[in-house]
C-alpha cells in the first residue's frame, strides 16, 4: 500500500497540474472561456504598462501572455503525467511563475481578490515541493555489533525504552 506521503504527493501533482493546464490554456485560446481570455489579454496589457523595461526589450503583452500561457500549460503536463524529477523541476518553475504573477498584481495595484488564487496555488506549489524533497522514512534496520565472534546489538538499541524497567 502507497503511504499516505505519496499518496498527497500524486494527488497535489495531479490537482495543481490540471489547474495550470486550465489556466495556461485560458491564456492561450478563447475556446474555453471568451470572456477569461479578455480578461487575460487586458491584464497582460497593463502589466506591460507598468513595466515600461518590458516594451524596451521588446516584449509585448501578447508575448509575456503566450509564453506564460505555454509554460503553465507544459510545466502542468509534466506535473500531471511525468513522474519523477522532471516533476519536481516543473514544480519550480511554476512557483517561480506564481512568484511573478504575484509581483504583476502588486504592480498594478490589484485588489487581493484578484490574486488570491495565485496566492493559494504558490502555497499548494509550496507545499508540494517540501513535501516531495523530504526523504521517505525508512525502518529502523537492527544492526549488530559482533564482539569476539559474538553477535550483540547495537548499545541504542540494546537499552532499554525511557520509563521502562529493563529485568534479567
Amino acid at each position: 500500500m502507497a503511504s499516505p506521503r505519496t499518496i498527497t504527493i500524486i494527488a497535489l501533482s495531479v490537482a495543481l497540474g490540471l489547474f495550470f493546464v486550465f489556466m495556461g490554456t485560458i491564456k492561450l485560446t478563447p475556446r474555453l472561456s471568451r470572456d477569461a481570455y479578455n480578461e487575460m489579454k487586458r491584464a497582460y496589457k497593463s502589466y506591460v504598462r507598468a513595466l515600461p523595461m518590458l516594451k524596451k526589450m521588446g516584449v509585448s503583452s501578447i508575448l509575456l501572455r503566450k509564453s506564460i500561457g505555454a509554460l503553465e500549460v507544459a510545466c502542468g503536463i509534466v506535473m500531471t503525467l511525468v513522474p519523477g524529477r522532471p516533476k519536481d523541476v516543473a514544480n519550480f518553475l511554476l512557483l517561480l511563475l506564481v512568484l511573478a504573477v504575484l509581483f504583476f498584481h502588486q504592480l498594478v495595484g490589484d485588489p487581493l481578490k484578484r490574486y488570491a488564487h495565485a496566492l493559494v496555488f504558490g502555497i499548494l506549489l509550496t507545499c508540494r515541493l517540501l513535501i516531495a524533497r523530504q526523504p521517505e522514512e525508512q525502518p529502523p534496520e537492527k544492526r549488530i555489533l559482533s564482539v569476539n565472534g559474538d553477535e550483540q546489538p547495537l548499545i541504542q538499541e540494546a537499552a532499554p525504552e525511557k520509563g521502562k524497567v529493563k529485568v534479567s
